[in-house]
């Protein structure tokens, strides 16, 4: 699957198959793909490991240069024991500071994360399964697009095609939100029991008065 595929899907699902008439540019098909793909990715982000070498002494590891991160998922150091070693963590901006009892000497740390899914003209990171997800995403993008477009406009489809492609649409962005946040759950369901998060757990039963 290559961006080319996953337009070329979009499209069917659109009926907007007429190569001499076409209701959407593939430009403006790319940008709701991609917009979908960014959903996506914020729900079931591109699993990836980093290894980067600590400075001796000091706490802080910059991480600018992972680019398109969206979450850190785990911080390991020191790294390759067993079993293993993973550290408490804050994080400001491209800065993270281990907070554990270990003070780094200079040797690597690993660094788990989540990043933005890649879907391009000759790549893709999204697994195969959720192809059809993206699509739906991307039509329901572009059919509420097209709608607010032309609600104003003389439409060859009546009055009512403007209405029929807004509900369409919101139904298939419906759809695709509710798999996005049903991922979004299934993701958060992790052994997290490795290391204790920094910021102690609120109680939402009892009441520690004023």
């Amino acid at each position: 699957m290559n961006l080319a595929d996953m337009r070329t899907i979009v499209r069917r699902d659109l009926h907007d198959e007429d190569a001499s008439n076409y209701r959407w540019t593939s430009n403006e098909l790319d940008r709701h793909i991609a917009h979908a793909v960014k959903d996506f990715s914020e729900a079931a982000p591109y699993e990836q490991k980093a290894v980067k070498a600590t400075t001796s002494g000091s706490r802080e590891l910059a991480i600018a240069t992972i680019t398109d991160r969206i979450m850190v998922e785990a911080v390991e150091y020191p790294v390759d024991k067993f079993p293993r070693k993973y550290q408490r963590f804050s994080l400001w901006a491209d800065t993270l500071t281990l907070l554990g009892d270990e003070v780094p000497d200079g040797s690597n740390a690993y660094i788990y994360y989540g990043k933005l899914h890649t879907l391009d003209a000759t790549t893709s990171t999204i697994p195969a399964k959720y192809e059809d997800l993206i699509a739906a995403g991307a039509c329901g993008y572009a059919a509420v697009e097209w709608a607010v477009y032309a609600v104003n406009r003389v439409s060859v489809g009546g009055s009512a095609t403007p209405a029929e492609f807004l509900d369409w649409g919101k139904g298939k962005l419906d759809y695709f939100k509710d798999e996005l946040k049903r991922l979004g759950r299934r993701n958060r369901v992790r052994v997290r029991a490795l290391y204790k998060p920094y910021y102690p757990v609120v109680s939402k039963s009892t009441d520690y008065g004023p």
